[in-house]
């Protein structure tokens, strides 16, 4: 059996038409294919969160409706494989760590020792959940297609109860407002030449995505800039702002701007990402290294969520 926690951060290097040309490997075929995508191309890919219309030779989906009303905070979703019990735990488990970061607005909660002890049973949180085929409309070519595939399980939490364990945490729901990330980004990738990630800009296209569900981990959004607006703030390859003081002045209310550089570094391999940000009038500056870049992506929006929920400074 493959993690899904696997597929879901490695089968998306490539195109998702190359996952499904391996699907009838199973799902090793599928990971063969990411896993040899990414390396020949240099550059982590962006995770797959959505799943294909039309079921094909699969009988319905196991599962239990939740109630209505349940808001977007008190939701997640994992990749798992098959819908029996093999990884609904662990599912479970980590999409209750995502709901608590996400409803709290403090991502420290998601390594608290104290949170991995309640994941363990994080099906008394759950109000309900339902699974989506990954690879509804491929056809079937052995036994292993009718049940080692992947599903996206999304989970529905209880609120109340979700409350009331933040209140044993010593936390509590964070009902303010969530800034929109707005990324003006210099990336230098394995091929030349860099590019600012823009709102429209191709070679951005695999990152958009990775950032948006990255931000999306920790409840907030993301809006790229356009080439007009990156001229005004004078954000380009040749002349990128290199200090915190050219941070854009005048941002639209309810935008968090972040200024940085992401590099991918060959020797370790890996991407080396450095951020600043201004925040109430303060700047705050941080960074990460040897990562995807989806986790560059995720520490922006780590340092984001820090920052406006008032937990502290990134880190």
């Amino acid at each position: 059996m493959v993690p899904g926690q696997t597929l879901r951060r490695w089968c998306t290097g490539v195109r998702v038409r190359a996952c499904i040309a391996a699907a009838p490997l199973g799902i090793a075929g599928v990971l063969a294919v990411a896993t040899r995508s990414a390396s020949a191309q240099g550059s982590p890919p962006v995770r797959v969160r959505a799943g294909f219309m039309g079921a094909y030779l699969m009988p319905p989906r196991p599962g239990k409706p939740p109630p209505p009303g349940i808001g977007p905070a008190y939701r997640a979703y994992e990749i798992v494989t098959g819908t029996d019990m093999r990884q609904r735990p662990w599912g479970f488990a980590q999409c209750l760590r995502e709901v608590l970061v996400k409803v709290s607005g403090d991502p420290r909660l998601r390594n608290d020792p104290r949170v991995a002890a309640l994941a363990v049973h994080a099906d008394r949180f759950v109000a309900g959940f339902t699974y989506a085929d990954m690879m509804a409309g491929i056809p079937l070519h052995d036994d292993q297609g009718t049940y080692d595939r992947p599903y996206k399980l999304t989970v529905y939490f209880d609120p109340a109860r979700i409350d009331s364990v933040l209140a044993q945490l010593g936390e509590r729901p964070w009902r303010g407002v969530r800034p929109v990330i707005v990324p003006v980004l210099l990336v230098t990738g394995l091929k030349p030449p860099p590019y600012v990630l823009s709102a429209h800009i191709p070679e951005g296209a695999d990152q958009r995505g990775s950032f948006v569900n990255a931000a999306h981990e920790f409840g907030l959004r993301v809006r790229f800039p356009g080439k007009a607006e990156l001229g005004a703030w004078g954000a380009s390859a040749e002349r990128f702002p290199s200090r915190a003081a050219r941070l854009p002045a005048g941002q639209t209310p309810g935008e968090m701007v972040v200024l940085g550089t992401l590099r991918w570094n060959e020797t370790l391999p890996g991407w080396i990402g450095r951020w600043r940000t201004r925040w109430h009038g303060v700047v705050y500056a941080w960074g990460v290294s040897g990562v995807t870049y989806d986790d560059a992506f995720r520490d922006i929006a780590r340092g984001v969520l820090l920052l406006a929920a008032g937990h502290g400074p990134p880190n």
